[in-house]
């Protein structure tokens, strides 16, 4: 029991990539530079979805929970990464690791559910066009987020504490450069086929079950599309859906393969790469995705900087 409880007394050390010392110093360059480009990029859809009446819309609503997210999401596991990639000293307090757990688990369950939010209210646009003002009404759109938003909290809230209560023998060293689930589960010293059929289970809500969702809205949208005569026709709903879709399969695509094999079968090395890949790439790129064909944004952009008179009076 006494050695059980060194990892609560001492904390934890994040090994990380300190096998590859040559790489550290690049990672920190550029994680802090993803950082910074995902506060500002998220921060900016953030201020002109609230600022321009244009963007009051429901896809903007969702997308800026999203951005909301994505800087807690970086905010909640990079300052300790950079602190680690900087100095000799690997170390995290027990509840420095529980909070960072706790954060990392609940928000990228948030996002599995607010994506299938978001396919939702694309699959509403496209295929039910006339309807959709009725469909999306803001208190729909506020009770969704909502969903989103309890139900990854409520999953991390059952996965977290069973997975620091594990007995680990006195090891304190997390072969990862945060902590997360499936590198604290290879840890112990016990059996955890129970705990990680407890952590499939609820992956089949959290993770699979929205992606479910997200395949058979854009079946119906894929139907739609084909549907229309007029080739501008299709393109615009295509530009309407291809941001999300990129959005989902970058995220799915990591989050897939993190959390639903075998612990027994997880690659440290590929484990740490495809984290660091969800966790600084993709917040960074989704304000590029979402904007970066989008004539609103570019509108609300201009009326912002004071440069949009212009554009009303043409």
């Amino acid at each position: 029991m006494e050695r059980s409880n060194n990892s609560f007394l001492e904390g934890f050390i994040l090994v990380g990539f300190s096998d590859r010392p040559h790489l550290e110093m690049i990672l920190f360059v550029v994680v802090l530079v993803f950082y910074l480009l995902t506060l500002l990029g998220n921060m900016t859809i953030i201020l002109l979805s609230t600022l321009d009446s244009r963007l009051h819309t429901p896809m903007y609503f969702f997308l800026s929970n999203l951005s909301f997210l994505d800087m807690c999401f970086t905010t909640g596991s990079i300052p300790q990464m950079l602190y680690n990639l900087w100095g000799p000293d690997k170390s995290i307090t027990y509840l420095g690791c529980a909070i960072q757990l706790y954060f990392v688990l609940a928000l990228g369950g948030v996002e599995c559910i607010l994506l299938a939010v978001m396919s939702f209210d694309r699959y509403a646009a496209v295929c039910k066009p006339l309807h959709y003002t009725v469909i999306m009404h803001p208190r729909l759109c506020g009770q969704l987020a909502s969903v989103a938003w309890l139900s990854g909290f409520g999953n991390a809230l059952i996965m977290v504490p069973q997975t620091l209560m594990l007995p680990r023998c006195g090891h304190r060293r997390v072969d990862h450069f945060l902590c997360e689930m499936p590198a604290l589960i290879g840890m112990a010293c016990v059996d955890t086929m129970e705990l990680e059929a407890l952590a499939f289970s609820l992956a089949i809500f959290i993770i699979l079950a929205p992606l479910i969702l997200i395949l058979i809205s854009y079946g119906y949208i894929a139907r739609a599309v084909l549907r229309i005569k007029s080739a501008a026709g299709r393109r615009k709903a295509f530009n309407t859906c291809s941001s999300h879709l990129i959005v989902v399969s970058l995220f799915y695509g990591t989050i897939i393969y993190m959390y639903l094999q075998p612990a027994n079968t997880y690659s440290q090395d590929q484990g740490k790469f495809l984290t660091l890949f969800y966790t600084i790439v993709t917040p960074s790129v989704n304000p590029l995705i979402y904007t970066l064909r989008n004539k609103d944004v570019k509108e609300a952009v201009k009326k912002v900087l004071g440069k949009g008179h212009w554009t009303d009076k043409g």
